[in-house]
């Protein structure tokens, strides 16, 4: 009896959910492609192939357009997709990663096939004549070039993104990303030649075309292009008249219309300059004029179309040139401003997107390299190599990289470009952004692209950001480390080696290319460094690499290594030091700035080492914020007050003193701090001081019956009033005493003299810290005066004889430390000076008009520039201050905001009273603001007191930055100083001339 057979069931396929299709529809799709109706093995396959693609349901989208156009040879397709796994793989792996070159394929339904069999990769001088003839062909036709020529250079791009790609769906081979960039460029020759010839047929009819040369540059010319870049080039020709420009004018038009734009900005001039010249104006030019990055982008230059015989002259009579640029006397100089130029272009907020500009990125592997090839290329042939694949591998033959350092830099670097690949060939435009973190779609559709698969742990979108953030920091961590590690190598002890080792003279060289100006000494430093004994100079062989690399970014690199080496000298027991800098970065990188910025607060630190540790981050942001200034001043005086000598009083003072300078002058420079809040800080610590110090001459001069015979209270003048100290400024004061019951007044003023004299005097002791200078100068009758006063010998002076420069001095008149209630009652004496109820008299207002342009012809230095001396000059601290004043005196009657004794605080008086146009007072304002960043900045580089801005060069440099200025080119922060101070002196002399 026969066995009865089930009826037919539908074939058992793989769902749509297993085939990593998200699109609801795609079971629907899979069905009307005929692709869902069997299940015998090669239907299967043909799926699980298609589920491999980075993208599946883009792929699937792009299948069912093909399938719906009738010139696609649908059937044909399909069937081969099911027998040909090579084809499967690429065609499969192409539609999944590209939407452009699906649209290529749909334009042109018989593309497909290029991709069928032993597909392999043209030649250059194949596609040379392929393009030649596609051109010729249209032209012949009178058809669209661009049209024919266009598709033939996507079908080229079609067979190429095929081969790279295929490994992500089939086990096809994967082409090395050398292979890739070369022949993106010889693709690119051939697309260019295409593009001359229709421009000669174009421009010069029957007419015999120019001789021009078409030099390929940057990644086109290093034969290591991306699939979607600018090409850039330049034009040589033997005669560059009106004609050779139009062809090539008429050549980028083809080549931007068919294929990529073409881009002709690094020739001569930039875009301002003529288009075509001859050899010998190029020769011209880059003998006279050209800039250091004009000759850095010679390195890449490669004669690509045109007249051969002419391009080759061309880069034989250029490229000796680039190979003694570092030599010319702004050659650092540029360098290091391109350094900056290349970080600024990175917006903010797609920094950790980027992956040519960010950090750890393709440029810094680019920089890098090419600025070891202009430094070490003149003694050394072997470096002269465009691409930069080829230049890493030279220079670590050459011993100027570590062989493990270039191969490892060389990986990240293919990494990188894989990924900027992927990225590009998606819509065929230009970009280097990765998506954003929370696209997890398009994360995990950039992985698969990139060849990277699942690993146990994460899946493909978590290996693919785990692979990024380990190739950035090993970027970033290479990069510091190429530059320095065989200099190290070559002073360190035996053991350190790791490449062939670097000569002396390389060494000096590659240290002054970036910036040390003494090189042989900056090597000496380090050779101390790296050869102390033990543990110490084991770790700083391991910090120094990256220490360097950030110093080479500060002012002056020179100054920060001496001082980096000193302190480490100076530390050489502590063993938190070197722990803190090898295993916080932040505080190494904060600590380099600093130190390669500011000759005022290293010396601090000699003393003050603890502040490092401050430069660390807390929960809320950077520890040096953490200290609040009031509570330093308590504890500065408590401190000095523990102690019953007044000299170790004062040592006491001095120690907490010298923490808080050194605290906010690193805040300062790290750009923690704004100026307003570094001058309440110093005047702070100001303040504490003298407090410590009158406490220490009361309790060391008390008389036997141990009774006060006097009250003494300091009043703060100027600056010190205002709250408004500098770095560099003195403590003016005023000393005000009144006797105890039962003391004569002669008495009570001898013995507070003697405390007086005694604060200035101990104060005053010459010291390695910042000088404590106590000026008591604007008392009544100046220097020929007493130096103490009673409150009623204060009011009789004044109200009988004050001078208007007297009158004038009381309004920053602060009680500051002493007695408070006596301070207090002083300001109230004080008041009926300085805030007079009838007001200023027009004698008066007069008279101090007078004292100004006295002191703006005598006062100012001899040999200063009065436009750029911060205090004294034109639009300085003394303009603005003078005329706040001013106004001050003549309306502080009857605006009681202006009974104040900061300049910024009466402005905002000034301005909400409408004294003065809203305009006029914040260009006084922002000259003040100016003047005093520049005139702290001026301290903080130079380390002594000082008001006169330098000229151009390095000191400037160092103040723009120490000031907070974007850049570090003191020109541009000269420029701008001169351009508020100008507008802010108009204003002075409307203001306090009327």
């Amino acid at each position: 009896m026969g066995v009865t057979k089930p009826e037919t069931q539908r074939p058992r396929l793989p769902s749509v959910g297993r085939l990593g299709l998200v699109d609801p529809p795609a079971s629907d799709r899979l069905t009307s492609l005929g692709w869902y109706d069997r299940d015998d093995r090669a239907y299967v396959e043909r799926l699980w192939s298609l589920s491999r693609a980075p993208d599946p349901d883009a792929a699937l989208r792009t299948l069912i357009r093909l399938s719906e156009n009738p010139d696609a040879d649908w059937d044909e397709l399909s069937a081969a997709l099911l027998t040909e796994r090579s084809l499967r793989g690429r065609l499969f792996a192409v539609l999944g990663s590209s939407l452009a070159l699906g649209d290529h394929l749909v334009a042109n339904p018989q593309s497909w096939k290029l991709l069928r069999g032993n597909a392999k990769l043209p030649s250059r001088e194949e596609m040379l004549t392929q393009f030649r003839e596609c051109a010729d062909e249209a032209l012949a036709a009178e058809g669209s070039a661009l049209t024919r020529l266009q598709a033939l250079y996507r079908d080229h791009l079609l067979v190429l993104a095929a081969l790279d790609l295929a490994a992500t769906v089939e086990d096809e081979p994967v082409l090395p990303f050398t292979v890739v960039g070369a022949q993106l460029a010889d693709l690119a020759d051939a697309a260019l030649a295409a593009a001359l010839r229709v421009a000669e047929v174009s421009v010069c009819g029957e007419r015999d075309a120019p001789r021009i040369a078409v030099i390929a540059m940057g990644k086109c010319g290093a034969r290591e292009l991306n699939y979607v870049s600018d090409v850039d080039v330049i034009f040589v020709a033997e005669r560059a008249d009106a004609l050779a420009a139009r062809v090539a004018g008429e050549m980028m038009k083809v080549a931007s219309s068919a294929f990529f734009e073409v881009d002709a900005g690094l020739r001569p001039e930039g875009r301002s300059g003529e288009l075509v010249r001859t050899l010998e104006s190029h020769v011209a030019y880059y003998q006279r004029w050209a800039k250091t990055w004009e000759f850095q982008a010679l390195l890449k230059a490669r004669p690509a179309v045109g007249d051969k015989e002419l391009g080759e002259r061309y880069v034989a009579a250029l490229l000796p040139m680039v190979w003694v640029a570092c030599e010319r006397e702004d050659f650092v100089a540029e360098v290091q401003a391109m350094r900056r130029r290349v970080e600024q272009l990175v917006p903010a907020d797609v920094r950790d997107r980027e992956l040519k500009l960010g950090s750890g990125g393709l440029r810094d592997v680019e920089f890098a390299v090419q600025l070891l090839q202009l430094v070490h290329g003149r003694s050394d042939d072997s470096l002269h190599v465009a691409s930069t694949v080829d230049a890493l591998a030279a220079l670590g033959e050459g011993g100027y990289v570590g062989r493990e350092d270039a191969a490892n830099l060389t990986a990240s670097y293919e990494f990188l470009r894989l990924l900027e690949h992927r990225l590009q060939l998606q819509r065929l435009k230009r970009t280097h952004l990765l998506p954003e973190a929370d696209d997890e779609e398009a994360v995990r559709w950039l992985a698969r692209a990139a060849h990277i698969r699942p690993d146990g742990r994460h899946d493909a979108a978590g290996v693919l950001r785990e692979e990024l953030r380990h190739q950035n920091l090993r970027v970033s961590q290479l990069h510091a480390k190429l530059f320095y590690q065989p200099l190290l190598e070559s002073i360190g002890p035996k053991g350190l080696e790791i490449s062939n080792g670097m000569t002396s003279a390389a060494a000096e060289r590659q240290l002054a290319a970036l910036g040390y100006e003494g090189p042989q000494t900056a090597l000496k430093h380090m050779s101390a460094l790296v050869n102390q004994s033990g543990r110490r100079g084991r770790v700083q062989s391991v910090l120094l690499p990256r220490l360097l690399n950030w110093l080479s970014y500060a002012p002056d690199p020179d100054a920060g290594l001496l001082s980096y080496r000193r302190l480490s000298e100076a530390l050489a027991g502590e063993r938190w030091y070197l722990s803190t800098l090898r295993d916080k970065p932040a505080v190494a990188k904060r600590l380099m700035h600093v130190l390669g910025t500011s000759a005022y607060v290293p010396d601090l630190l000699l003393r003050t080492s603890s502040v490092i540790q401050d430069y660390s981050d807390g929960p809320h942001g950077p520890k040096l914020l953490e200290t609040e200034p009031g509570a330093v001043a308590r504890g500065l005086i408590t401190s000095a007050a523990r102690h019953r000598d007044p000299v170790r009083a004062i040592a006491a003072a001095r120690t907490l003193r010298r923490r808080e300078l050194a605290r906010i002058g690193s805040a300062d420079l790290l750009g923690l701090l704004e100026v307003r809040e570094v001058c309440r800080a110093l005047t702070s610590v100001w303040v504490a001081v003298l407090q410590a110090a009158l406490d220490a001459m009361i309790s060391a001069n008390l008389p036997a019956g141990g009774q006060v015979p006097a009250k003494i209270a300091v009043i703060g003048m100027g600056r010190l009033g205002g709250s408004e100290l500098g770095y560099g400024s003195d403590a003016d004061v005023l000393f005000v005493c009144e006797p105890s019951r039962g003391v004569e007044d002669s008495q009570a003023i001898r013995w507070s003299v003697s405390v007086a004299e005694q604060v200035r005097t101990l104060l005053g002791t010459p010291s390695v810290d910042p000088p404590l200078e106590v000026d008591a100068n604007l008392r009544p009758e100046g220097r020929s005066g007493p130096l103490v006063r009673t409150l009623g010998a204060y009011a009789a002076y004044y109200e009988q004889w004050a001078q208007p420069w007297e009158v004038q001095a009381l309004l920053r008149a602060h009680a500051v430390a002493g007695d408070a209630e006596l301070g207090e009652r002083f300001l109230l004496m004080a008041d009926k000076t300085r805030y007079p109820p009838d007001g200023v008299s027009a004698e008066a207002v007069q008279e101090i008009r007078r004292m100004k342009a006295r002191v703006e012809s005598e006062r100012l230095p001899r040999g200063a520039d009065p436009n750029t001396h911060t205090k004294l000059g034109r639009g300085g601290l003394a303009d603005i201050e003078w005329t706040v004043q001013l106004l001050q005196l003549r309306h502080a009657h009857e605006i009681s905001a202006l009974h104040n004794t900061s300049t910024l605080e009466s402005l905002d008086a000034i301005a909400a009273a409408g004294l003065a146009e809203a305009e006029d007072v914040d260009l006084l304002r922002q000259a003040w603001l100016t003047a005093t960043r520049a005139r702290n900045a001026l301290v903080l580089v130079r380390g002594k007191p000082t008001d006169q801005l330098p000229g151009p060069g390095r000191q400037l440099n160092a103040v723009a930055v120490a000031a907070g200025w974007p850049t570090d080119d003191g020109s541009e922060f000269l420029d701008n100083y001169l351009r508020v101070t100008r507008r802010a002196k108009a204003v002075v002399r409307k203001v306090f001339g009327s």
